[in-house]
């Protein structure tokens, strides 16, 4: 176990992440990968022996996905995976502009020796996401946009925003994985990216927060529109 600093200069164990966190984790990315689809029921201790972890911290990581809006709690079902619709997935995509929108705003205010180094890895991201569209690895591009989207929200250094965008990134996450090979090369991400950066850089955070949120309305847009014309109604 490795140390950390502390404000009085005293160092002190790292903390471990705890069972309820690794539980969380460890179902939330089994919902996302598909291992519990949406429409999925079951008991908890169906899905602590198919994780292989004990029950209790399971049980925790329930109550918080279902206040997340990930799962459903019902009394002679079990727990059911929930499915989005559509429309649910265009209110979810609604909250995701505005958060990323105001992420935006607040990192163009901070200073300018704050907000470099945030730009400079941003337009690493950016260089990354090009080569893999150059490669046609669309699911290392969807890898490296949510890490591109996910620096943007954390530098913002406003917790309650981090926290509403992980949840709502969370439940997009299945439309975008099924709506990937059904849309066209996302090349102009790159330079709507680009845009986002120029702004924040520039400390302009009315443009950036406009660049933020046309980038993200496209997606909407889009994701949206495939998921009606493909029919998916249960995401």
């Amino acid at each position: 176990m490795s140390n950390v600093p502390t404000l009085l200069g005293i160092e002190k164990p790292e903390r471990k992440p705890s069972l309820v966190e690794a539980a969380y984790d460890a179902v939330k990315q089994a919902i996302r990968d598909g291992v519990f689809p949406p429409g999925f029921q079951g008991s908890e201790q169906e899905m602590a022996q198919r994780l292989g972890m004990s029950r209790t911290p399971v049980h925790q990581a329930i109550i918080r996905l279902q206040s997340e809006g990930m799962v459903e709690l019902r009394s002679k079902r079990g727990i059911v995976i929930s499915a989005l619709s559509p429309d649910d997935m265009k209110e979810v995509y609604d909250v995701i502009v505005a958060v990323e929108g105001m992420a935006a705003l607040l990192l163009a205010e901070q200073p300018l020796a704050s907000r470099e180094p945030v730009c400079c890895d941003m337009e690493r991201l950016n260089a990354e996401l090009s080569e893999s569209l150059a490669r046609d690895d669309l699911l290392g591009w969807a890898d490296l946009d949510a890490q591109f989207h996910a620096r943007l929200v954390r530098a913002a250094g406003n917790g309650r925003l981090e926290r509403i965008a992980t949840v709502n990134i969370d439940q997009s996450f299945r439309a975008r994985r099924l709506t990937l090979h059904l849309r066209s090369k996302p090349t102009g991400s790159i330079a709507e990216h680009q845009r986002i950066i120029d702004a924040i850089r520039a400390g302009e955070p009315g443009e950036a927060r406009q660049m933020a949120q046309e980038h993200k309305i496209r997606a909407r847009d889009m994701i949206v529109d495939l998921l009606r014309r493909y029919d998916m109604k249960h995401l």
